[in-house]
């Protein structure tokens, strides 16, 4: 860019002055059509000009809405290509959410013990009518394959060797919650409704109680049921089967004796 600028004859300080307000007018004419058609900006004061070789550049049309950005999915295909040449390493819990790899919570204890009372509750009542499978994927159409907590599948004798289990197959799925409330209830149950699957229960550890949701759809389950302790109810897939809630929830915490117990002196 060439420049010119021609001083007004006047003090320093006045020409100081001048040419700052130039600068701030011509910045602002790069925003607006106040360029002249020979790219000449005229300066305000006295007439001076300064000249430029080229005009001011045009702002790029807009249409006047935003895009977000377009993600790229993964397939179930592509998940397990990636564990199988090293890049999703053995030990990481992940699971395939709706084509995104999901790093899973840390498992705590209450967690661990609401797994094993579900385990131990359905093989008691249900023994071989059923294949109970903890903690292990479930493919959900093309791009999920979420791994619940317990999954009630319709029995097989060779316990799914062939080929993994598939939303067909699942009776009842139970995620154990309590970090993971809100996405279990936002995610993860919609996309079980999504795939028809018939009913999805919650233990939910954060508010003490069992959440039922059956009849599934493309909006999400249309039925969301709340079971407390000192309830009892049966499952939609499993009518003849009663369930008492605290047999499927961990122990409720005993209450402290805040009284403190003074111990006398043993006596020599």
């Amino acid at each position: 860019m060439i420049i010119k600028w021609k001083w007004g004859g006047q003090s320093e300080k006045s020409d100081k002055q001048r040419l700052n307000a130039y600068w701030r007018q011509f910045i602002i004419s790069l925003f607006t059509s106040n360029a002249s058609p020979s790219g000449e900006h005229i300066h305000p004061c006295e007439g001076e000009a300064m000249t430029t070789s080229t005009k001011a550049p045009a702002l790029p049309e807009t249409s006047g809405t935003s895009r977000a950005p377009v993600t790229r999915k993964f397939t179930v295909e592509e998940y397990y290509r990636m564990a199988e040449v090293g890049i999703l390493q053995p030990d990481e819990r992940l699971e395939l959410i709706d084509g995104e790899i999901i790093i899973m919570a840390p498992i705590g204890n209450p967690h661990a013990t609401g797994v094993r009372r579900i385990e131990r509750v359905f093989g008691r009542v249900l023994g071989d009518a059923v294949t109970i499978s903890g903690q292990n994927p479930v493919l959900v159409g093309e791009h999920s394959t979420p791994q619940p907590d317990v999954a009630i599948l319709r029995f097989r004798e060779d316990d799914y060797s062939g080929k993994p289990p598939s939303a067909e197959d699942v009776l009842l799925l139970v995620e154990i919650s309590d970090t993971t409330l809100a996405y279990d209830r936002e995610v993860k149950v919609n996309l079980y409704a999504e795939a028809n699957i018939p009913e999805t229960w919650i233990m939910n550890l954060v508010e003490d109680c069992i959440e039922s949701f059956t009849g599934p759809g493309p909006g999400g389950y249309s039925t969301h049921t709340i079971y407390r302790r000192g309830d009892r109810f049966s499952s939609s897939m499993l009518p003849d089967v009663e369930f008492a809630v605290d047999d499927l929830l961990p122990p409720a915490p005993a209450e402290e004796n805040n009284e403190e117990q003074s111990v006398s002196p043993a006596q020599e």
